[in-house]
C-alpha cells in the first residue's frame, strides 16, 4: 500500500490558488503536523477523531478531504464517507477535489479494474460511489438535516461548524450528535470538526473547550499564523527593529519564538487593521485569540492572557462534616475546586450565584476571594447543578471553613418566587456573616438593611465596571481557566447591558464581580458575628 504522503504527490492533484494550475499536492508544515496526529491514531487501531480551528488558508480542508479520499482509494474498500457544511456549495467544492483526484489518477497506482471515476446513485446529486471501491460520499449541508440522519457513514468531515446555525428547528449540536452516532466507533473510523472561528459562545466554540480541556473525544488542531511559511519579511535594520519591539512582540519572540523576520512581517501586516484585535482575529497567534469578537467584548484579550498566566490546576473534592466544623475530603469527582486551603488569620469573601436544577440550566456557583492582601486571589470555586435546599448547606460550609466568610448571595432568584427563598431563610438563621445592601424605603423614608446583592441593570453595570477595572488592573488574581473562557464569553450588548454571548454562561463572571464589590463595602455591611442576628426576622421579606 503506497503510503499518504507520496500518495499525494504521486496520485493527489489539487488547484493552485494562487496560480489556478494542477499541481501534485505536496504538504506544508501544518498540514504534516495534522497528518502526524491521523496516522497516529490510525497505525494504532483507534478510531481518528479531531478538532481543528483554521487560521487563514494553509490547506487544512484539503488535508482532511485528501486523507480520506486516500482511505477510500488505497486503504479501506466500501467505507462511506459524509462531507456536510454550513451551505451545500461548500461542500460540492470538497466533492469537486475528489473528482479531481480520479480524473488525473495515475492507472498505474489505481487498485481496481475499473477507470476510476466519481458515479452518482440513481441520479442523485447529493450521494456518489468510486468506481472499483463500492465507497460512497454523500454531500450535504446543514439545512439538509435528512440526509445526515441514519446514514451508512464510517468517515465524516463536517466543515465551518461554528457558521452552522443552532435555531429550535436547525441546531447544530443536534445534528452533529445525529452524525457522530451513526460512525462506529471501530479502527478507521474519522470524524472530523474544522472551522474558522466564529466568536464565542457557539457550538464550535464551545466543544473545541470541552475537547482543549481534556474532556471530550476529539484532539485539538489549531495553526498559528506563525506556522505558516510565507508569513515572514526581513526587516531593513534587524538591530533597530529589535530594540524597538513592543510587549506584544516581545511574547511573540520570547513566548512563541518568532524570528524577527516573522514579527516584522506582523507589524507591517498589523498597520492594514484599524486594532490589534483585528489583527489578532485575522492572524491569531493563540486559539483564543482566534474566537476573540472585539466589537462586544466587555474584556480585553491582553488582560485575559494575563490573568491566565496565574491559573492553575486546583485540588477536587467536597466538605464534609467535622469534629471542628467542616473538614475537607478530596475527590476527583468533587465539584469543589481549591487552589488555597484556609489560612487561619485571613479573610474571605464568597459570593453566591444561584442557577437551576437541570443540565439545561444556568450553574450554581460559590466563589471564594481572599481579601486581606494587596491584590484580592480566589482560592475556592463549587460550580454545579442541585437543589437550592442542598445549594445552602454547602455554601454555608464553604462560608464557614473559610473563616465565616462574608456571604454574599444574589438575590435576583430568590425574587422571582421560586423555592430558592429558602437559601437565605436558612442563611439567616445559621450563618453569622451574611452581606447586606442598604436600600431606602419611599414608604417609611427609612434606609433599610436587605440580605443579599440585588442584580439589576444598574447594579449590574456598576460590579461589571469595577472588575473590568480590576482585570485591566492586575487588581484581581485569577486562578481557574474556565473563568477565563467566560471572559472570552462576556459582552456588552447592543441595549448597552452585559451578559454571555448566546450559548455561553456568565455565572463565573457574575461572582467575581459580586465578591470583589462586597469586599469593597465590607466595612458597611458585615453584622456582628452572632447566631440568628437580631431582626433578622424583619429583613428577610425585604428582598
Amino acid at each position: 500500500m503506497i503510503d499518504f504522503q507520496t500518495w499525494c504527490e504521486t496520485c493527489c492533484t489539487i488547484k493552485d490558488k494562487l496560480t489556478g494550475r494542477d499541481i501534485p499536492f505536496k504538504l506544508n508544515a501544518p498540514q504534516r503536523r495534522v497528518l502526524a496526529i491521523l496516522e497516529a491514531d490510525r497505525l494504532a487501531g483507534r478510531p481518528i477523531r479531531l478538532i481543528m480551528l483554521k487560521a487563514r488558508q494553509w490547506g487544512g480542508s484539503t488535508l482532511i478531504q485528501a486523507y480520506m479520499a486516500w482511505i477510500q482509494m488505497c486503504v479501506q474498500p466500501n467505507w462511506h464517507s459524509l462531507i456536510c457544511s454550513h451551505v451545500k456549495d461548500t461542500s460540492i467544492r470538497i466533492r469537486e477535489m475528489y473528482a479531481k483526484i480520479l480524473e488525473n489518477y495515475p492507472r498505474e497506482h489505481w487498485p481496481g479494474d475499473k477507470k476510476p471515476r466519481l458515479k452518482g446513485i440513481n441520479g442523485s446529486n447529493n450521494i456518489s460511489r468510486i468506481t472499483g471501491r463500492g465507497c460512497q460520499i454523500t454531500v450535504s449541508s446543514v439545512y439538509n438535516q435528512d440526509s445526515v440522519r441514519g446514514g451508512d457513514f464510517a468517515m465524516a468531515h463536517l466543515s465551518e461548524v461554528a457558521f452552522w446555525p443552532s435555531t429550535p428547528s436547525r441546531n447544530a449540536g443536534d445534528v452533529i450528535r445525529a452524525v457522530c452516532g451513526s460512525v462506529p466507533l471501530v479502527p478507521l473510523s474519522m470524524i472530523v470538526l474544522e472551522s474558522t472561528a466564529n466568536g464565542v459562545g457557539n457550538y464550535f466554540h464551545r466543544e473545541w473547550l470541552r475537547c482543549r480541556s481534556g474532556k471530550g473525544d476529539k484532539h485539538t488542531i489549531f495553526v498559528p499564523w506563525h506556522e505558516i511559511e510565507i508569513y515572514r519579511l526581513d526587516p531593513p535594520d534587524p538591530d533597530e527593529f529589535e530594540a524597538s519591539l513592543d510587549d506584544y512582540e516581545r511574547r511573540l519572540r520570547d513566548i512563541h519564538h518568532c524570528d524577527l523576520a516573522q514579527i516584522y512581517w506582523y507589524r507591517r501586516k498589523r498597520t492594514e487593521y484599524d486594532t490589534h484585535a483585528q489583527m489578532m482575529s485575522e492572524f491569531p497567534t493563540t486559539d483564543t485569540e482566534a474566537f476573540i469578537s472585539s466589537a462586544s467584548a466587555a474584556f480585553s484579550e491582553e488582560a485575559i492572557t494575563r490573568l491566565e498566566e496565574k491559573c492553575g490546576q486546583p485540588q477536587l473534592g467536597e466538605l464534609s462534616p467535622g469534629p471542628e466544623g467542616p473538614a475537607f475530603t478530596p475527590d476527583t469527582r468533587g465539584k469543589l475546586k481549591v487552589w488555597q486551603h484556609p489560612h487561619p488569620d485571613a479573610e474571605y469573601v464568597a459570593a453566591v450565584d444561584i442557577g437551576g436544577t437541570t443540565e439545561k440550566s444556568d450553574y450554581s456557583v460559590i466563589a471564594v476571594l481572599r481579601t486581606d492582601i494587596p491584590v484580592p486571589e480566589v482560592v475556592a470555586q463549587w460550580r454545579g447543578h442541585i437543589h437550592h435546599d442542598i445549594l445552602a448547606h454547602i455554601a454555608e460550609d464553604i462560608g464557614r471553613w473559610y473563616n465565616d466568610a462574608l456571604l454574599a448571595v444574589e438575590s435576583n432568584t430568590l425574587d422571582s418566587g421560586s423555592g430558592s427563598l429558602y437559601i437565605l431563610n436558612h442563611l439567616a438563621e445559621n450563618y453569622p456573616n451574611l452581606y447586606r445592601r442598604t436600600t431606602y424605603d419611599a414608604l417609611t423614608r427609612r434606609e433599610t438593611n436587605r440580605v443579599g446583592f440585588h442584580t439589576n441593570r444598574q447594579t449590574k453595570a456598576m460590579i461589571i465596571t469595577g472588575l473590568k477595572a480590576a482585570i485591566r488592573d492586575g487588581t484581581i488574581i485569577e486562578r481557574d481557566t474556565e473563568a477565563c473562557d467566560e471572559y472570552r464569553a462576556f459582552e456588552q450588548k447592543a441595549n448597552g447591558t452585559y451578559g454571555a454571548k448566546d450559548g455561553a454562561h456568565d455565572d463565573i463572571v457574575i461572582t467575581r464581580a459580586i465578591a470583589l464589590h462586597a469586599a469593597s463595602h465590607r466595612e458597611l455591611r458585615v453584622l456582628p458575628k452572632l447566631k440568628n442576628p437580631p431582626g433578622w426576622q424583619f429583613l428577610i421579606p425585604n428582598f
